[in-house]
């Protein structure tokens, strides 16, 4: 056997090893009426619905694998892929979108995906697959704004040399879904986000802007991140004035360690670069 081969199979053993199926199957197992994720153990008969939720570019495999698994216990859903990488699901529905700059399927899906975890109730389980492309995948925009100036904005931030947790910060603030907002969504029922990495470090909040996990991040450093790399007479006076206002305490947070929203909810890295190394 010549080195070439050999150094294919390595190769392939670690892509093998983070598919997206294979993750979700090591960390979801239904057996009889008992739901174990990770380490969280869930008896069904305790749970009135379930609904599967995310986004990312991996993510449509990763759904299709929670369909294997629960099959119709599944109430409904939705998640939000790249163009051309959906596939056929029977119990969630699947919006393909453009990345890594939003589009208008992008915001619309995302609208979708506010309402399911608005229905959610006390006792229902709320699933949420994350991956990379998360971020642009799953876009909003802030009331005084527009798609077409976030898609502006999101376009100066991509091409500004800004590192990927400065152009979160930014993003989380101009949200009601990124930066631990899609779990203030999802509350009161219980969370479990499956979380495929590709952001070296592992950071959950960095991760699809961490949608699911409390944000560091405030209103004050997204500003500082726009006049660092000289963006600021590029964005609108709206959202200038939105940020400002949030800077200045008239606008929620996002939601911080400790805070209630995150009592039921549990993220739980299921693949990332070091696994597939």
């Amino acid at each position: 056997m010549n080195h070439r081969i050999i150094a294919e199979q390595i190769f392939l053993a670690g892509i093998n090893s983070v598919l997206p199926d294979r993750l979700i199957s090591n960390k979801l197992i239904l057996n009889n009426n008992c739901l174990t994720i990770g380490k969280l153990n869930f008896s069904l008969e305790f749970i009135d619905k379930i609904y599967i939720i995310g986004a990312g570019k991996g993510s449509a495999k990763m759904a299709a694998e929670v369909e294997n698994i629960l099959g119709s216990r599944i109430t409904g859903g939705h998640i939000i892929v790249k163009y051309g990488h959906a596939c056929k699901l029977k119990y969630i529905n699947i919006s393909e979108a453009s990345h890594p700059v939003p589009d208008s399927n992008g915001y619309k899906a995302t609208k979708d995906i506010l309402e399911i975890a608005g229905m959610a109730s006390r006792k229902d389980l709320v699933i949420c697959l994350l991956s990379g492309g998360g971020s642009a995948l799953l876009p909003d925009f802030p009331e005084v704004s527009s798609p077409e100036e976030m898609i502006l904005l999101n376009n100066l931030l991509i091409n500004s040399g800004a590192g990927i947790k400065e152009i979160n910060a930014v993003r989380k603030h101009l949200s009601v879904v990124k930066g631990g907002q899609l779990a203030r969504a999802v509350y009161p029922a219980t969370l479990i986000s499956l979380i495929l990495s590709d952001v070296p470090g592992d950071p959950l909040d960095a991760i699809a802007s961490g949608p699911t996990t409390p944000d560091p991040t405030t209103f004050e450093q997204a500003i500082a991140v726009l006049e660092k790399f000289n963006l600021i007479q590029h964005v609108s006076h709206a959202i200038l004035e939105y940020l400002n206002e949030g800077k200045a305490g008239n606008r929620p947070e996002t939601p911080k360690p400790g805070n209630p929203v995150f009592e039921k909810t549990h993220n739980i890295l299921i693949g990332n670069i070091n696994l597939a190394l």
